[in-house]
Formats: C-alpha cells, structure tokens, sequence
C-alpha cells in the first residue's frame, strides 16, 4: 500500500499533511509514504489529476486508489483509507 503525497514548496499545509502520512505509517507498517514535488514531477502529478497542494493519494498493492484528500487529511481519513487498501 501507498501513501502517496503530493507536495509544493512553500506549503505550510504540505508540512501537515507530511506529519499526518508519517503518523499513519508508524500505525500501519504496510503503508510506504513516497512524497512527490509536483514541480519536479508534474508529469506524474498531471496524470493524477493533481490540481492542488497538498493532495493525498492513497493506493492499494494493486496500484488502484481507494483515497484521495486535497488538503490535509485527518489521521482517522487516512487510517480508514488504508484499512480499505489491505
């Protein structure tokens, strides 16, 4: 499972929705958090469909999403998303 987030420089909610993924992954072992500078990786932010920062996506082994936030998530979104990813 994937946490996914995408991030932009100078984005104070970026920094919350980082703290928010890292507390999740600490909770979930099978979480991996890959963070993504939709700046330097618009390409992939643009096939995603990412419009704003921060957008958090949520993947499952199978690479199909079962999550997405713009904005900071709760823990308790991202918690319920990842139960829906295993």
């Amino acid at each position: 499972m994937q946490l996914v987030l995408y991030t932009s420089a100078f984005c104070a909610p970026c920094a919350q929705a980082r703290s928010v993924l890292s507390d999740a992954a600490r909770l979930v072992p099978q979480a991996t958090v890959i963070e993504r500078d939709v700046a330097r990786e618009n390409v992939l932010a643009a096939d995603d469909g990412i419009r704003m920062t921060p957008t958090v996506v949520v993947l499952d082994d199978a690479g199909i999403e079962v999550f997405r936030a713009v904005g900071v998530p709760t823990l308790n979104q991202v918690l319920t998303a990842a139960a829906k990813a295993l």
